[in-house]
């Protein structure tokens, strides 16, 4: 497969390491702050919505725009909405990543990619500097982007092409890999990027593959192995 590409790229959340693992570290800021991630939630779903029936279009200042439409919800004006965000969730989560697990053997992955001369990405619908170093990674990633920072968040075909430009790199010549059938594998196949989909081992046994995707994988072993053929 080597020979098709010229960078592979990854998301982040759910994909360099397993929700479980995050999820176990939310529990007390899930207890006081649930009212807030579901109106957060909310919004989210709501500019996806929107994303849908206006391809390929991007707001200028997303995090004003995703402010805006948080402040109702909580019934403050659009800055404290935008403090309150970042607070919570962009600040506010940093430590609890700290302590977040990563998969097994990504470092190895990341090195062997990057000796194999692909270039490497990073693009995640969350700041990635949420992230820290994003768990030693960072030195061995040619671009690592926020989709927030193009104006639109994933599946919009808009971060992705970011992602291209970025990379210096033709859509059809980026492998990109993701954990969402929707939001990885459908946003980045319709730009034309190759696709590779995490998914759990059990499923990998019984023979279950992650729909559309052209490589499904259920270790970073077993996607350096293909890659690297």
């Amino acid at each position: 497969m080597i020979r098709d590409i010229d960078a592979i790229a990854f998301d982040i959340d759910g994909t360099l390491y397993p929700n479980l693992a995050l999820y176990r570290r939310l529990g007390s800021f899930l207890l006081f702050n649930t009212r807030f991630l579901v109106c957060f939630g909310k919004v989210r779903k709501e500019i996806r919505i929107w994303q849908e029936t206006h391809p390929g279009e991007s707001h200028r200042d997303f995090f004003a725009w995703q402010a805006s439409l948080m402040a109702p919800y909580l019934d403050v004006s659009c800055a404290e909405a935008q403090r309150l965000i970042d607070e919570k969730i962009y600040e506010g989560w940093k430590p609890i990543f700290s302590r977040v697990t990563p998969f097994p053997h990504l470092p190895e992955t990341f090195r062997a990619m990057k000796e194999s001369g692909l270039k490497i990405g990073l693009l995640s619908d969350f700041r990635p500097d949420q992230k820290g170093d994003i768990w030693g990674l960072s030195p061995q990633c040619d671009v690592i982007i926020g989709s927030e920072e193009s104006g639109a968040l994933k599946p919009s075909p808009v971060p992705f092409r970011a992602l291209a430009a970025a990379l210096g790199c033709s859509c059809d010549r980026i492998l990109y890999v993701g954990n969402s059938v929707r939001s990885d594998v459908q946003g980045a196949s319709a730009v034309g990027m190759k696709t590779a989909c995490i998914i759990n081992p059990i499923a990998s046994f019984l023979g279950f593959t992650a729909r559309g995707a052209d490589i499904s994988f259920a270790s970073y072993r077993q996607l350096t192995r293909i890659v690297l053929e």
